[in-house]
């Protein structure tokens, strides 16, 4: 029994998610095959539960390293329907074991090869989102991100195969976008180089890991938050050295990257929205989401943007607070979702935060301190930083605002436990 909870757990954290869900989960399997008085622990990779059949027994431990860890929503769903089905009552403890083992060895709904092909599409889709427009320059950009960043993630896929680390993964796989924009400044005659670079950092910035982080530090999984956080520091990292290992050298070329082309405001928002709505079905198969998902994810994106879109243009409210309500709505319109079918809000959610990524920002600020303006690039990496401190608290609010609306009790919730700063 003990070894089920563990399974279930390493299979959750495997695909992304939260620290409390996965310990709630483990909690949930061991409580309903009878072991009172588990205590499931997670930290960052660690993960173990233990349990003591009395107070003057020894504690039984199990633990376990989550080594490979790759977003499979269809797994991770399938996952929480067990778990569910196991807390009321539906399946005995070998008919569990039988059916975790069968999702564990299920094939991912989307091959790994044409992905490349679905990353290209999200950062093509982001050319639009980021001041495109619908004529024949737009177009050549679109096509280029798109063969850009399909080259940069099987650069990628070929350094995993080869053991090479992942921050030099993400270096290799921002430089094809970086390339391709400076081929495109040189050539001139109008073309935007900048948006096919923007759009590549679209592709490769850890979204949903960001708010993975943020959300264990908001639950008091303080050590499991500080790591995440580490780990995406260095990829991170990672892509910005990828964009500086070839943009200095299109600067000795004579390319002249505007930094203003990926902020500038964009004459068609009806192709913004589709831009977004094409962007997250792209990060929504990216995270192999559930077929019967698509379609919301694709909707939630689009008007997480539309939200935005308003927010700024129409209230002109600072882009950060904008970013923050976005995304708290995006997560309420997914928690209710996912309510209604009774499944993890998670695969709603993580592809909708998707356009709201502050991609524009990171460029801008890598190309200033190229340019030789470190005051100006620090403080669009700055301003990108906290968009994206305001993405993941807005989903963290936007279920907190429906976990209080269901009234879920907060008993044993290590949250809320009231420490006054000591």
């Amino acid at each position: 029994m003990l070894g089920l909870a563990l399974d279930v757990g390493e299979l959750l954290l495997a695909d992304g998610q939260g620290t409390e869900d996965v310990e709630a989960a483990m909690l949930t399997v061991a409580r309903a095959y009878g072991l009172a008085g588990c205590e499931p622990q997670v930290t960052f990779t660690m993960i173990s539960i233990s349990h003591r059949a009395s107070p003057d027994a020894g504690a039984m431990i199990l633990d376990r390293t989550v080594w490979r860890r790759a977003s499979n929503y269809t797994r991770l769903s399938a996952t929480y329907t067990l778990v569910t089905q196991v807390a009321e009552d539906r399946l005995d403890l070998e008919a569990a074991r039988r059916r975790l083992t069968a999702i564990r060895r299920r094939a991912a709904p989307y091959p790994s090869r044409p992905l490349s092909l679905v990353a290209g599409t999200l950062a093509a889709s982001a050319t639009l989102l980021v001041g495109g427009s619908a004529d024949a320059k737009a177009a050549l950009t679109f096509c280029a991100a798109f063969v850009a960043s399909s080259i940069g993630d099987r650069l990628a896929a070929t350094f995993h195969d080869r053991g090479v680390p992942e921050f030099y993964q993400y270096a290799v796989a921002a430089a094809p976008a970086s390339a391709m924009g400076v081929v495109l400044a040189l050539a001139g005659a109008g073309l935007r180089g900048s948006q096919v670079i923007t759009g590549g950092l679209f592709a490769l910035l850890p979204g949903r890991a960001l708010v993975a982080a943020v959300q264990d530090g908001l639950t008091s999984f303080y050590l499991t938050a500080a790591a995440r956080l580490v780990e995406l520091l260095y990829l991170i990292t990672g892509v910005i050295l990828g964009v500086l290992a070839v943009l200095p050298v299109g600067e000795l070329l004579g390319a002249t990257l505007r930094p203003e082309d990926p902020l500038e405001r964009s004459s068609a928002p009806a192709l913004q929205l589709i831009a977004a709505g094409g962007l997250s079905l792209a990060l929504a198969v990216l995270l192999q989401t559930p077929r019967h998902t698509l379609l919301f994810a694709t909707l939630n994106g689009a008007a997480a943007w539309s939200v935005f879109g308003v927010l700024t243009r129409q209230g002109d409210m600072s882009p950060i607070a904008a970013t923050g309500i976005a995304a708290a709505t995006a997560a309420l319109f997914a928690h209710t979702a996912s309510r209604q079918q009774r499944l993890q809000p998670l695969p709603h959610i993580s592809a909708a935060l998707g356009p709201l990524l502050p991609g524009s920002l990171t460029y801008t600020g890598v190309l200033a301190f190229i340019q030789g303006r470190p005051a100006d690039g620090l403080g669009d990496l700055s301003r990108a930083a906290a968009l994206a401190l305001a993405l993941a608290l807005g989903v963290s609010i936007g279920g907190e605002i429906t976990r209080q609306l269901r009234r879920v009790p907060a008993l044993g919730r290590q949250a809320a436990e009231r420490t006054h700063g000591y």
